[in-house]
């Protein structure tokens, strides 16, 4: 595995960041802290994800930093991350501080892992002594990254769709 870099989002990605969802679209993947790129049809449209997901989450929105997840040596986007900057009643329950996806063609090479280590100081940095990330239960991988990073469970939980989720606390 080659190392990543976080970046904030910018146009030079533009392309990267719509071949990413491209792909994660035939795949038929879940677009999980990707600051709703599965419900844009442009990259302009998605840069400017704030007032978008206002509309759609009301109340229940909380501001958010998104990162793309870059490999310098072809300037690749791996994944894409998303740092919740609070909690919010349905986010402490079901969502936690951090969601990442990571493209399919890159997946089971450490990518997430890298991801969620690299994001980490990031929280720090803003105060955050500890983080919630939340996983669905079957998700194997997920799981590991989490915990390579230190997250310990605390619970298992019904998620909003009925399926078990669950829910770790990762301590700054």
């Amino acid at each position: 595995m080659e190392h990543l870099v976080l970046v904030r989002p910018s146009d030079e990605y533009a392309g990267e960041v719509m071949d990413f969802r491209a792909e994660m679209l035939q795949n038929g993947d879940s677009f999980d802290g990707c600051a709703g790129l599965e419900d844009v049809k442009s990259y302009a449209e998605w840069a400017d994800f704030e007032p978008r997901l206002k509309a759609r989450y009301g109340d229940g929105y909380v501001p958010s930093e998104a990162y793309l997840a870059v490999r310098p040596s072809d300037r690749r986007l791996i994944g894409i991350l998303d740092f919740r900057l609070r909690l919010s009643p349905y986010l402490l329950q079901y969502g936690g501080n951090i969601g990442y996806s990571v493209r399919p063609s890159e997946r089971r090479k450490g990518y997430g892992a890298e991801m969620l280590r690299l994001a980490l100081p990031i929280c720090r940095a803003r105060g955050e002594k500890k983080i919630l990330i939340v996983c669905d239960r079957e998700n194997e991988a997920s799981r590991r990254v989490i915990r390579k990073n230190g997250g310990v469970l605390e619970n298992t939980a019904a998620g909003p769709d009925g399926g078990l989720i669950e829910r770790y606390w990762i301590t700054l």
